[in-house]
């Protein structure tokens, strides 16, 4: 069985779900694995781009992410193997970024230089804080030295191309020292930094740590002061506060998620991976298991999908254009209604050729929900 009309894909991304253990925040789809089926997984994924006639659309593909999961427990065969199965249906243009994310323990200058050769031009590489202790309580695999060892190897092996993530508004008890990090962090001079606060999810280590009672989440004061800290000394540093999670050094953003926040059509493959053509949204089945079994059976193992309707359009413009910092351009009326949003500090507005675009702050960033609901109500149809 196949989907509808296929589509020339210019992003792509693929869902490595394997991991050596799951985090404690983590509700991902994983598959933790002692061992790694590797040559079953680069099948399947090989399979299911057969079952989406990407060869019949001449792809070319601008970026291609690796994320999960954790692909480099994939190993460079493994990656190579990955990186060969999407060439044979597809093209990877020679200036493309190509980027895998990793974790430190992973990561050496002879595995950096075999990703290289394979295709890879850019790390995400998962260091989240670097206090022992609290990597440790996350479940991660590596220590604050092997997350620094890691940045080292990776420009030794030729690619000095990466992103670090940090994860901020821990719970109080941990004692984590967040300016810390962050110092560290522009210590080892990325040219991208990705901050994700923390999430309690249901079903997690962590929820089920919540509902024992034993974590208590951090509150939002601490949230915004740990959030406007490092927006004050990545942007001091030079780096550009270009979407409400991600910073980078100019001219180095993230190419391939700045497609996701354009609205641009990018194909997923792997399980629980999501895609859109457009107009449908579509998302895999989330269990490894189940994925391959679909996929064995000849089917595309599409979970469920939606349809854009014009309500959603206007929701999905106003979000995804107040997250970035190039804006979203609105009318003199919504100008108007939007007045006490600039004088709360939350918005700025910059005139133009066509008219005025509005951005949000650091503080409006904080409240993005809310003000794209806001924004969302004005523009829908009564």
């Amino acid at each position: 069985m196949r989907e509808g009309t296929p589509v020339a894909y210019r992003h792509l991304y693929v869902h490595v779900p394997f991991c050596a253990r799951r985090c404690s925040y983590c509700d991902f789809s994983i598959a933790v694995r002692r061992v790694v089926p590797v040559a079953e997984y680069v099948s399947a994924i090989a399979a299911e781009l057969a079952l989406r006639s990407v060869r019949e659309t001449g792809s070319v593909l601008d970026t291609l992410y690796l994320g999960g999961g954790t692909p480099s427990r994939l190993g460079p065969d493994g990656i190579g193997a990955l990186i060969d199965a999407i060439r044979e249906v597809a093209d990877i243009a020679p200036d493309a970024e190509v980027t895998m994310e990793a974790n430190p323990e992973d990561i050496t200058r002879d595995a950096v230089r075999e990703w290289k050769r394979h295709g890879v031009t850019r790390l995400s590489i998962g260091v989240q804080t670097f206090d022992d202790r609290v990597l440790q309580w996350m479940h991660r695999e590596h220590d604050g030295a092997a997350a620094e060892a890691a940045v080292r190897a990776a420009r030794e092996g030729g690619i000095d191309a990466f992103s670090l993530d940090l994860i901020f508004a821990l719970p109080h008890g941990l004692e984590r020292d967040w300016q810390r990090d962050v110092g560290r962090v522009l210590a080892l001079d990325p040219d991208h930094v990705s901050l994700y606060g923390l999430t309690i999810e249901d079903g997690t280590p962590l929820g089920r740590w919540r509902a024992r009672g034993d974590v208590v989440e951090s509150p939002e004061e601490r949230y915004e002061s740990e959030f406007l800290h490092a927006h004050d000394a990545l942007t001091d540093a030079g780096f550009q506060h270009y979407e409400v999670s991600n910073f980078s050094l100019p001219n180095r953003r993230a190419r391939h998620n700045s497609a996701y926040w354009t609205g641009t059509p990018y194909l997923g493959l792997g399980p629980s991976a999501h895609g859109f053509d457009g107009s449908v949204r579509s998302w895999n089945e989330k269990h490894y298991a189940d994925w391959i079994r679909i996929v064995g059976e000849g089917a595309v193992p599409v979970a469920g999908a939606e349809t854009l309707t014009a309500e959603n359009r206007v929701a999905e413009t106003v979000y995804l254009g107040l997250r970035t910092s190039d804006g979203l351009e609105v009318t003199a009326a919504e100008r108007e209604a939007l007045a006490a949003w600039v004088r709360a500090g939350w918005i700025i507005e910059q005139e133009t050729a066509s008219g005025v675009r509005i951005r949000c702050t650091p503080e409006g960033w904080l409240r993005l929900d809310a003000l794209a609901a806001d924004l969302t109500a004005r523009r829908s149809p009564s």
